[in-house]
């Protein structure tokens, strides 16, 4: 895929759709992204659109993929191509009040193309190497692209729990909750990592970083002993909590997380301070100096 995974855990995303189409655990899947001699052409990972729009394309190529495998194994099991074949290894429960096995198709050691009306399976290594090597012989393979007509934008509330001295003017963030709907989070551990990346750097903008340039217009903070990032140490309890909410138009149901992990941080952040003062503050970041002048002005 052109996808360039930049840090959000595409590769691995985008693995994992293609996984859930063939029916095979995600070892099996080999990613290649963003090497322009073979890979195709990406937008981009403009407006987080990573997951949504390339996640598209991964979705269509795996079930043009899977038709194909169907075809090869109709004719390897004697069956019609209809929807009676799936691909899985299945895992038998029978239900004495139903005279056929229930199945339940995960945790697959291995793909198998199964057929429901018969129980006659094949494996899909088998189905690759019939129809590479022995009869009406041809590469299972395809390209799809993917264009949506939509935009579903993510949503997220953000919640920050405050203490500001008066004398100092200091704010101390105590702890920080963010709940988020990015539709069907497909990897909610990647989700959570974002967003809390993006809180920290979020909280970093509120408080502490600020450019400060000199008479002829060079940054005069350039290094990081005094352009002032948030540490580890720095971060106050964070609770991320992903609200799955089915997004329709998009693949598996999922949409962007997008920057709301970034944005959130100083309108919440400087409602606190209103909600401790009454002082609305209208430039960041939230310095001890501009909440004391701040604090100051309110006393006059």
């Amino acid at each position: 895929m052109g996808a360039t995974d930049i840090g959000t855990g595409s590769d691995t995303i985008l693995s994992q759709m293609a996984a859930e189409v063939l029916g095979v655990t995600v070892d099996k899947i080999s990613a290649l992204s963003s090497d322009t001699d073979l890979t195709p052409f990406d937008v981009g990972a403009y407006a987080s659109s990573t997951t949504f729009v390339s996640g598209g394309a991964v979705v269509k190529a795996a079930k043009a993929v899977r038709n194909q495998v169907f075809s090869v194994a109709a004719e390897m099991l004697g069956e019609e191509l209809d929807p009676q074949l799936v691909i899985a290894e299945p895992k038998v429960e029978w239900d004495n009040d139903q005279p056929d096995p229930i199945l339940s198709f995960y945790l697959m050691e291995e793909g198998n193309v199964l057929s429901v009306r018969s129980g006659k399976k094949v494996s899909v290594s088998d189905i690759a190497y019939r129809a590479y090597y022995e009869i009406n012989q041809k590469q299972i393979a395809t390209t799809q692209s993917f264009v949506s007509p939509y935009s579903p934008p993510p949503f997220a509330a953000h919640f920050a729990e405050i203490e500001l001295d008066e004398l100092t003017g200091k704010v101390e963030v105590l702890k920080y909750v963010a709940a988020i709907d990015c539709g069907v989070s497909i990897n909610p551990d990647l989700v959570r990592g974002q967003v809390m990346g993006a809180i920290a750097n979020g909280i970093g903008f509120a408080l502490t970083e600020e450019y400060h340039f000199g008479s002829h217009g060079n940054m005069t903070n350039s290094s990081l002993f005094d352009y002032k990032i948030l540490s580890r140490r720095d971060m106050p309890p964070t609770e991320v909590i992903i609200v799955d909410n089915y997004e329709p138009t998009g693949p598996w149901g999922a949409k962007s997380v997008a920057e709301i992990g970034i944005n959130g941080p100083i309108p919440a952040i400087g409602n606190a301070i209103f909600d401790a003062t009454g002082i609305r503050l209208h430039r960041t970041p939230y310095t001890p100096e501009r909440v004391l002048e701040a604090l100051r002005g309110k006393s006059v």
